[in-house]
């Protein structure tokens, strides 16, 4: 049974490190061997980029490298504004490699579209970076991209055969292993060669249930607005000197009253 301690920065050393331990060597999708020990560490940024960074540092303190896949579309954060921009700088300067997390719920179910789409996002993420994107994971797949062989827009996908249904594969999605925990895997028994897919934010807030999480997101974005507010728009900035320790969720009301 796994407990919030477990899907926590330490509970993270931890899991590595069973692999690490066991004779695994972390690999990326364009080299892996799936009769091999080899690990691929996905992951897949749904909702921070911020907590991105903060696992990207751990995982350079323990000595691997991975893939952060990077949504282009999304409420949750807008990679490519300032903070966005840092953010993957910051991931880049670990080690770590950017990939494009694609959202196929905002396009036509077809192949042809998709493909089109992911080119055109791919190359925008690209042209941010200044270097290649050669990964492609999928946000929520519809099942037309789940087990599509061969490459999508010309890239790596990670629901390729080869490293889905081919290869182990072991998720953190909702916050738990729905797949079973990696270690208590065939695979990991074998050595043989596994796909990981972690979703920064279950790991980077010690001591907190998903929800928690979630609304430690919410409270960082909260605030990230209000100081982008604060900076440029004079009369939010006038009314929220009033009184600095109100909470920003207060001052809407107030301002309205």
């Amino acid at each position: 049974m796994t407990t919030a301690a477990d899907f926590s920065p330490d509970g993270y050393r931890r899991l590595i490190g069973s692999f690490l331990d066991t004779g695994y060597e972390v690999r990326n999708f364009d080299d892996v061997e799936q009769e091999k020990p080899h690990l691929i560490l996905r992951h897949d940024v749904d909702q921070s980029l911020q907590a991105a960074v903060q696992l990207a540092k751990l995982e350079a303190n323990i000595g691997v490298s991975s893939t952060y896949f990077v949504l282009l579309r999304t409420e949750m954060y807008n990679p490519l504004s300032r903070d966005g921009m840092d953010a993957m700088r910051a991931i880049r300067a670990c080690g770590h490699r950017i990939g494009l997390h694609f959202d196929a719920s905002l396009y036509d179910d077809d192949r042809d579209i998709f493909e089109a789409a992911a080119e055109r996002e791919c190359a925008i993420l690209e042209t941010a970076l200044e270097e290649a994107v050669g990964d492609i994971s999928f946000h929520r797949p519809v099942r037309s991209l789940l087990g599509l062989p061969g490459r999508f827009a010309g890239r790596l996908h990670v629901y390729d055969p080869v490293f889905y249904s081919d290869m182990a594969y072991c998720s953190d999605s909702r916050g738990g292993w729905g797949h079973g925990h990696p270690c208590d895997h065939a695979a990991f028994d074998a050595h043989k060669a596994m796909q990981l897919l972690t979703h920064p934010v279950w790991w980077v807030t010690p001591d907190a249930d998903p929800v928690e999480k979630i609304g430690t997101v919410l409270d960082a974005r909260l605030e990230r607005l209000h100081r982008e507010l604060r900076d440029n728009c004079e009369p939010w900035s006038n009314a929220t000197r009033i009184d600095p320790a109100e909470t920003r969720a207060e001052i809407p009301g107030r301002i309205r009253r």
